[in-house]
């Protein structure tokens, strides 16, 4: 389903590229430290410690908000005294602080996004792609230090590499005389060149970014070489006679399965230095083909994947909370679940259009009505 492969982009970027907003100017980015990360996002530490069950269920209190009209925040990050709100619909990353007007510190080029925000001590890294939902014409992940700014060029890494080349997308198991009945745009492919770096997490001077263009999650060293970690599966599902009959499809599909593009949105550092990464599998999130999200882990030495938990709504974001909870965004699930260590997911609390979190401060951030004027909020989680 080339159209609605890229379910997050169809729903986003099309977006951005339609609104063609443009920042003037840019200030050089103070990168402050991350607050609340402690041992468990440095150095050392967090590669050794276990994941460890939380003692209850979380439940979440009334949601603050700590900044407004925004446009389009679909990522953000939460300094020692500062915000840091990548404005999608805007092009810019702006910074937000307590009694002082937002400043921008990063703006895209004309007609492109700003996205995977994250800052740490000493380094503020965001990405911005150029193109549309079917072509990409520059994808560049910005690191920001007190040494000045690195520009990773991340098209010309999937230009060369591209990682997914190797899995199978579309219907499977067909055979010829059903094939031939099955339109151009739901026929098998394999991994298309796409680079679109959507979330980033920084330890040290590394940087692991979640590619959803490339379909995997890649990683930048101090010196800006760019590897892969992981190659992200294909997401199958089953098409039954009603999906086939809403698609225009050939009664022999039915039963089949179309395996779609996994499209990785966020990465987050957790306990035991395992990569968390939620996923918005390409295809239509309204349920007519259920909630296809998911969340999964990676192993940043072996690149092993292992799902953790299914059925999320658009899950557009994580925060590895404390004793190891992971929360989740559900966007189109208008909701914040939360996953403990057994995978056993619970709704947290009801927000509108919720895409990216946070952990920080002993309390989880939020932003909110991203599609209109956006918030980012933050509620005490007990």
């Amino acid at each position: 389903m080339r159209d609605v492969r890229a379910g997050l982009r169809a729903g986003v970027v099309a977006l951005v590229a339609a609104a063609g907003l443009v920042a003037a100017g840019s200030a050089p980015a103070s990168a402050t430290q991350h607050a609340d990360r402690g041992p468990h996002f440095g150095h050392g530490s967090v590669w050794s410690k276990g994941w460890h069950p939380a003692k209850h269920r979380p439940t979440a209190g009334t949601p603050t908000v700590v900044a407004s009209d925004l446009a389009g925040p679909l990522t953000f990050a939460v300094g020692a005294r500062s915000l840091y709100v990548g404005q999608a619909f805007a092009g810019i990353v702006t910074k937000h602080s307590k009694n002082a007007d937002p400043v921008v510190v990063g703006a895209a080029v004309p007609g492109a996004d700003a996205a995977a925000v994250d800052v740490a001590p000493g380094v503020l890294t965001w990405a911005e792609r150029g193109g549309d939902q079917e072509s990409v014409t520059s994808s560049v992940l910005h690191r920001q230090t007190r040494d000045g700014v690195a520009n990773i060029d991340l098209l010309a890494y999937e230009t060369s590499n591209n990682p997914d080349q190797g899995n199978k997308y579309g219907l499977r198991g067909l055979d010829d005389a059903c094939l031939a009945q099955v339109p151009a745009m739901f026929q098998p492919y394999t991994g298309l060149v796409d680079s679109h770096a959507y979330g980033s997490v920084n330890v040290g001077r590394t940087t692991y970014v979640a590619d959803a263009g490339a379909n995997a999650i890649l990683k930048v060293d101090r010196t800006g070489k760019v590897s892969t970690v992981a190659v992200l599966k294909p997401v199958p599902v089953t098409i039954t006679a009603e999906a086939a009959a809403a698609f225009g499809l050939p009664d022999c599909v039915v039963g089949h399965d179309y395996a779609f593009e996994p499209v990785p949105t966020d990465v987050e550092v957790g306990p035991g230095g395992a990569l968390f990464v939620t996923l918005l599998p390409g295809g239509p999130e309204d349920g007519s083909l259920g909630a296809l999200g998911k969340l999964v882990k990676v192993n940043p030495s072996s690149g092993k994947v292992t799902t953790i938990a299914t059925g999320f709504a658009g899950a557009t974001g994580l925060a590895v909370g404390r004793g190891g909870t992971v929360f989740v965004a559900e966007l189109y699930g208008n909701q914040v679940s939360s996953v403990d260590c057994r995978g056993k997911v619970r709704v947290l609390t009801s927000l509108e259009q919720p895409a990216g979190l946070e952990w920080a401060n002993g309390k989880l951030y939020a932003s909110t009505g991203v599609f209109g004027a956006g918030q980012i909020v933050s509620m005490t989680v007990r």
